[in-house]
């Protein structure tokens, strides 16, 4: 099993208190010969929708020295997700999620945005602190 990042446990929790139920820790992701994993999924009700909302959530600590090197690996692994998802649960939309330390230092920088919006990476930003969703970018 893989090791869980050091925010992880506040991201579910932020979820939890967001109006989110946790139905896959991790969510596993089966693909022909190949098997990954995404941190979290999680279902919602909607009011009027019987089958209700769904989400895959990838979550990130940025620990690493660099950020730039932390990054290209989230989003590798995003990519590969989220393409495997749009093949096997195309109702189920990825999210990235950091801490808002990161996404205020790091993630406002204009490359990084770029890229972002570019890779239509959604992000999921959490306090950590409080455990509350802060943000919800949908790319």
């Amino acid at each position: 099993m893989a090791r869980l990042d050091k925010i992880h446990n506040a991201v579910k929790n932020a979820l939890v208190k967001d109006g989110w139920t946790i139905t896959h820790d991790p969510l596993i992701i089966q693909f022909e010969d190949i098997t990954v994993q995404a941190d979290l999924a999680g279902e919602r009700t909607i009011a009027a929708e019987m089958d209700g909302e769904k989400i895959a959530v990838e979550i990130k600590s940025f620990l690493r020295p660099s950020n730039i090197s932390e990054f290209e690996t989230a989003l590798g692994q995003y990519r590969l997700y989220r393409r495997l998802l749009l093949k096997l649960e195309p109702e189920r939309p990825l999210f990235l999620a950091v801490s808002s330390v990161i996404f205020n230092r790091f993630f406002v920088k204009k490359a990084i945005q770029f890229v972002i919006k570019e890779e239509n990476v959604s992000l999921i930003v959490v306090d950590v602190g409080k455990e509350e969703v802060t943000q919800w970018i949908k790319n």
